[in-house]
């Protein structure tokens, strides 16, 4: 039996795979963008939330391809700033911000901050489309607070500055390993894993 075909709406080998490891239950052949001809393709995330903007880029792959597509919008909301950057995490600094700029940013605007009121969560929504029109949505958080300077080589984003309390560590400084089984994405991923086991149940 031909396995079917689900594209992951990222040119991120690192959520690739990620999403491939906690799908490897299911009997799927999970693609690229790029290896379905759609590797330059720029979506325009104008959702106002992350499930939205999730939304738009797996409906977007999903039209494109016929095939089923999954994507993800993520980002960091932190609680003195009234849940900023939020969706704008990605170019809270600017268009075309690096990693190291937004973090810049982030650290100005919360110098003042006392350590205990630097809360904050990694949100992760994930939205599953299929050629029939159904679709499933789902959302993973990982709660932790903001560190005064970064520490730590790995990860990406603001993982440097995010510090989980169960290790006393940021995710630039926690193993890969651990960081994907306790982090936004991977909670959102697992939720995801429960509600299609549901739905291939039901179809």
């Amino acid at each position: 039996m031909e396995r079917e075909i689900v594209v992951i709406a990222t040119s991120n080998t690192h959520k690739l795979d990620e999403i491939k490891e906690i799908l490897s239950d299911f009997q799927f052949d999970i693609k690229s963008m790029s290896e379905v001809g759609l590797g330059g393709l720029e979506i325009i995330e104008d959702g106002s939330t992350f499930e939205e903007n999730a939304m738009i880029k797996a409906k977007t792959v999903m039209n494109k391809t016929g095939y089923a597509s999954i994507a993800d919008d993520s980002g960091l909301e932190v609680d003195a700033i009234n849940k900023a950057p939020g969706i704008y995490s990605a170019r809270f600094a600017g268009e075309n911000a690096t990693d190291a700029q937004n973090n810049e940013k982030l650290l100005n605007l919360i110098a003042n901050v006392p350590e205990d009121l630097r809360t904050g969560r990694f949100i992760c929504a994930i939205a599953m489309v299929f050629p029939n029109g159904e679709s499933i949505i789902t959302r993973g958080t990982c709660e932790g607070s903001i560190g005064f300077e970064p520490t730590g080589n790995g990860g990406f984003g603001y993982d440097p500055l995010f510090i989980v309390p169960e290790y006393n560590k940021t995710f630039g400084e926690i193993p890969a390993e651990i960081k994907n089984k306790i982090s936004h994405r991977a909670n959102a991923l697992n939720e995801l894993k429960s509600s299609l086991k549901v739905y291939l149940e039901r179809i």
